[in-house]
């Protein structure tokens, strides 16, 4: 080997450690006022002013790093470095990842022109690139497993907040059919039961979807348990009254709950109702569905709300279907939605011999189509008084 190709050797070798040190007066008397930078980055540029910016703006993600220069070869005015980088990753966001403490490695090749003493070109090639998307990667998946874990305990919350049995009462049949849009969600239904065997049922909606929504509603069901075992009243309306009133300073601004309570008397087959805020529940009985209106504003939004109350009387083979929007609001491949005439049309034809709610799950598939992609959390609750038996 020449004179001049280990001339070349040592000069390349100050330059790589310079700029790992980012010595930019150093870099400046070694680079060549023509260099140009033949392995750039999307966005970077080629020019000696270039790439002392880039050193520059460089930000470190090792406060350890340490430069190892394993090997150099010249032939002629090229110079070829075998290079390597080890460090953990505990300094700046690195490449959208923030610090992680892993190691890193990273192993390149730099050829580097060198005339009359001076640096001006360089090709390089290395593990750079490849190491950076493994690590994002990493962090994504590591993301990805802590947000799956999380919806998990939020499942299981949700889930644990929801009735673990339907109640039995005799002459009465009542079928729950929940479904979230997402692993969790704001639908929720529930029973209280309360004295003298009446049977309080709701059915609500937390505005939102996935977690947010998930807690609120989780919230909304313990209000409405305890207001209702505490004040054991046989008026929904004041139930609502004391739940909003509470929930108005537990819940987000942006946040807020329709919900439907009933309270049952199953011995005078009565059925006395409030509203706030939710869908009209529908009252089947021989041909003809009938709403049960009640005005109110939905919980959580402003205080001292009060709640219209109403009250209707079964007959044998009546049945009431409560049910959140998500059933009216699934759209088909084509856009349209379901709709309340659609529902309501469905209700009034219905025939004692198919159980309601089976009949509209049915209905609600066959409409959507195969492929359908769930738009928002569905629940039926449907309340029947058995007819006589023949």
């Amino acid at each position: 080997m020449s004179s001049e190709e280990e001339k070349n050797k040592a000069l390349v070798r100050r330059f790589v450690e310079a700029q790992a040190e980012k010595d930019l007066a150093a870099l400046e008397e070694m680079l060549a006022p023509d260099f140009v930078d033949h392995s750039v980055l999307p966005g970077q540029g080629t020019t000696r002013e270039d790439y002392l910016q880039d050193v520059a703006e460089e930000q470190p993600a090792s406060s350890e790093a340490q430069l190892s220069i394993e090997d150099q070869m010249a032939e002629g005015d090229r110079v070829m470095t075998r290079l390597a980088i080890h460090g953990s990753h505990d300094q700046e966001m690195f490449t959208g990842v923030p610090p992680t403490g892993a190691q890193l490695k990273f192993t390149g090749i730099i050829v580097n022109r060198v005339v009359g003493g001076k640096i001006v070109e360089e090709w390089s090639e290395g593990t750079y690139a490849y190491e950076l998307a493994q690590q994002r990667l990493d962090h994504e998946l590591r993301q990805r497993e802590r947000i799956e874990q999380e919806l998990l305990v939020a499942r299981r919350i949700q889930q644990a907040a929801l009735p673990a049995a339907v109640p039995k009462l005799e002459g009465w049949h009542i079928n729950p059919y929940y479904q979230p849009a997402r692993e969790v969600g704001g639908d929720f239904y529930d029973f209280h039961l309360l004295s003298e065997g009446r049977l309080g049922l709701v059915v609500g909606d937390a505005t939102g979807k996935g977690i947010p929504a998930a807690l609120v509603m989780s919230t909304t069901c313990g209000m409405l348990q305890l207001s209702a075992q505490a004040l054991d009243s046989s008026s929904p309306g004041e139930v609502l009254e004391r739940v909003n009133e509470t929930l108005v300073a537990r819940i987000p601004i942006n946040m807020f709950v329709t919900c439907f309570y009933a309270i049952l008397d199953p011995n005078s087959a009565t059925l006395s109702y409030a509203n706030a805020g939710h869908d009209l529940p529908y009252l089947w009985h021989g041909g003809d569905a009938e709403e049960l209106r009640a005005r109110g504003m939905p919980l959580g939004l402003m205080p001292g709300m009060g709640y219209e109350e109403g009250k209707v009387s079964l007959r044998e083979g009546n049945c009431i279907l409560f049910y959140s929007d998500g059933l009216v609001e699934a759209h088909d491949p084509k856009g349209e939605m379901f709709g309340f005439p659609k529902l309501r049309a469905l209700i009034s034809e219905h025939d004692s011999e198919q159980p309601l709610g089976n009949l509209l799950l049915e209905e609600l598939y066959s409409f959507v189509g195969e492929g359908w992609e769930q738009e928002d959390d569905i629940t039926l609750l449907t309340l029947r008084r058995s007819a006589p038996r023949t």
